[in-house]
C-alpha cells in the first residue's frame, strides 16, 4: 500500500477533480515512520502542482479540530490523509470534521469513501491480500523471510463517491469519472 508514487498520485488526482485548489490541509502522523516518505512524495507533487500544503501532525483525535481550524485560518480548499493506522482509528471524526468544513478529500483507503469521503486511489486489495498468502506459504514452507523478494502493487484503483461530491457543490470532471473503477452514486 506504500507504492511509490501513490502519495503524489492522489494529490494530483485531487486537483484534478478541484481545479482551484491551491492550499490543501494534509493530515499525517508524523510520528510514523511510513509518514516522511510520503510527506516528501506530497511535497515535491505540490511544487510542480502549484498546491500549497497545510500539514498538520496527527498524534491524538484531540489534534484533528485543532488542524482543521487551522486549515480554515489558512483558507484550505481541499483534504488529504497520509497512509498511517493512527488516521484509520480516526476514521470517523476526520470525515465528520471534513463534511463539516466542506473540505473536498482524498483518502489512501476504500473504507472512508464507502462512509462518505469523496476519493480513494488504492492499491487493488484483492490481489494484495493473495500475494500475501502466497508469502505466509512459502514461509510456513520454510523459507526464510529475508530471501523473499519485495513485491510492490502494480494495480490500483479510483473510487468515487458522487453523492459526496453533490453534498460540496462540486462536479467531478467527466474524464475523471471515466478512469474511476467504482464510482458511488
Amino acid at each position: 500500500m506504500m507504492s511509490p508514487g501513490l502519495a503524489s498520485k492522489r494529490l494530483e488526482l485531487l486537483k484534478e477533480a478541484v481545479p482551484r485548489l491551491s492550499r490543501a490541509l494534509v493530515l499525517s502522523d508524523r510520528g510514523d515512520s511510513i509518514a516522511a516518505p510520503q510527506l516528501k512524495e506530497l511535497e515535491h507533487a505540490a511544487h510542480s502542482l502549484g498546491v500549497t500544503l497545510l500539514v498538520r501532525d496527527i498524534r491524538s483525535v484531540d489534534d484533528l479540530p485543532v488542524a482543521f481550524d487551522a486549515g480554515a485560518k489558512k483558507h484550505a480548499e481541499g483534504l488529504l490523509t497520509t497512509a498511517e493506522t493512527r488516521l484509520s482509528v480516526y476514521r470517523d471524526r476526520v470525515l465528520e470534521l471534513a463534511a463539516r468544513h466542506r473540505l473536498p478529500r482524498m483518502y489512501p483507503y476504500r473504507g472512508w469513501v464507502d462512509a462518505g469521503g469523496l476519493m480513494a486511489f488504492i492499491s487493488y486489495t484483492p490481489k494484495l491480500q493473495a500475494r500475501a498468502a502466497f508469502y505466509v506459504d512459502r514461509i510456513l514452507k520454510g523459507a526464510k523471510p529475508a530471501d523473499l523478494p519485495v513485491e510492490q502493487p502494480t494495480r490500483f484503483e479510483l473510487v468515487v463517491n458522487l453523492k459526496t461530491a453533490k453534498a460540496l457543490g462540486l462536479t467531478i470532471p467527466p474524464s475523471l469519472l471515466q478512469r474511476a473503477d467504482h464510482v458511488i452514486e
